[in-house]
């Protein structure tokens, strides 16, 4: 009876793969999916070859670089960051009907972002920070309603904030900061949200209260209002020069004063604010763990060390302190610190806090004296375990 239960399952296995695997092909046999990753390479300039295994006859796009897919063979994830990519996004974009994860920060993109993304039903994470993005910013991003985490930030985005996105209760966190955003503010659902950096951005929701806030223009201007305006350019240049010298010496001058009465070494962390987790001081750190005591050390790993620690409400702390923290620039750091704190799961452990200085990065988890997965794997007794944490610590 087992063995005719067993073979029944396998064949309604292997006839819902293959309803799958025909879903991803077209009359042709092409397969959709590769079919829209190549239209994306194509608009697309890629100088550092990070696309090149990308390949047109391909039947199956999950072995690639940067691509990740479902059980299925869907492509549900591209994570593109800082590869200096250059060019524009192409719409076939939208093609990609099951993708949950679009990550292309930190590159020299440009043009408009499509429209087509709003098809993405599925996306849950879209971060196209710290390109070259013009243009308005898409209303049709507002029908994503499984979209958690969304970051446009450091682009040149014009126009006002569209309503449909404002209005998404989903999101966890929204980052539209330093563009050239216009126009009234509406009221944002967002759990968590930037928009500083925008000059014409009026914080009242009212559209007659922001008559006096000027919007971005491209006028010409007549010869005699140019030789008008260079005129008094050229007056301003040289009041601002003579006022630059005079507050460079006096910087300098308060410069040599300060060292000379600096006595305290304490460093102090970064500001930035994110959300519910709890920034930590270096010092903070040092106490809990007695100094980095190489008694308290936990496990470690190629990106850094972790620590047994203390608070002084006598909370006890897993501390991860990052190798090389000049590998990871503070945007990154913030970047990765705001994905992990997002990342709440009945089996992953939760952040609870980070440091940052400007030589040291940290991360701070509850401590969990079960031992580690790895230990776990391998058979370990559990009281060769008492001062362990979860293997993502020391890997």
């Amino acid at each position: 009876m087992a063995a005719i239960l067993f073979r029944i399952f396998l064949a309604v296995f292997w006839v819902d793969f293959a309803q799958a695997t025909d879903s991803l092909l077209s009359p042709k046999g092409v397969n959709y999916e590769v079919a829209a990753l190549m239209a994306v390479k194509k608009e697309m300039r890629d100088e550092t070859g990070a696309m090149d295994g990308w390949d047109l006859n391909s039947v199956d796009p999950c072995t690639w670089k940067m691509v990740g897919c479902s059980l299925e063979g869907f492509v549900i994830s591209l994570e593109m960051a800082s590869a200096r990519l250059s060019g524009t996004l192409s719409p076939s974009i939208g093609n990609l009907s099951h993708l949950r994860t679009m990550l292309l920060q930190s590159n020299h993109l440009s043009g408009p972002i499509p429209e087509e993304i709003g098809k993405l039903s599925d996306l849950q994470t879209l971060d196209l920070s710290g390109n070259q993005f013009v243009g308005g910013i898409p209303s049709s991003l507002g029908f994503l309603t499984h979209l958690s985490y969304l970051r446009l930030s450091k682009n040149k985005l014009t126009g006002q904030i569209p309503r449909l996105v404002a209005n998404l209760t989903g999101l966890s966190f929204l980052d539209l900061s330093f563009n050239n955003l216009s126009g009234p503010t509406p009221k944002i659902l967002a759990k968590g949200y930037r928009i500083n950096g925008n000059s014409y951005l009026c914080t009242s929701s009212l559209a007659q209260k922001c008559t006096g806030i000027s919007n971005p223009v491209n006028e010409t201007l007549s010869s005699e209002q140019a030789s008008s305006h260079h005129r008094w350019v050229l007056s301003l240049a040289i009041g601002i020069s003579c006022t630059f010298v005079i507050s460079v010496m006096l910087l300098a001058c308060w410069v040599h004063w300060y060292r000379s009465r600096l006595i305290s070494y304490v460093q102090q962390d970064y500001e930035f604010d994110i959300g519910h987790l709890k920034r930590f001081s270096f010092r903070e750190l040092q106490v809990a763990t007695n100094n980095f005591s190489p008694k308290n050390i936990l496990g470690q790993g190629g990106y850094g060390v972790v620590y047994k620690g203390c608070l002084p409400n006598k909370t006890f702390i897993a501390v991860k302190r990052l190798k090389d923290p000049n590998f990871t620039g503070e945007l990154q750091f913030q970047t990765e610190v705001e994905m992990i704190g997002l990342a709440l799961h009945r089996n992953l452990l939760c952040l609870y806090g980070f440091c940052m200085t400007s030589d040291e990065r940290l991360l701070v988890y509850p401590y969990m004296p079960n031992g580690s997965v790895a230990d776990r794997l391998r058979g370990l007794p559990h009281f060769a375990c008492s001062y362990s944490t979860i293997s993502s610590f020391g890997n």
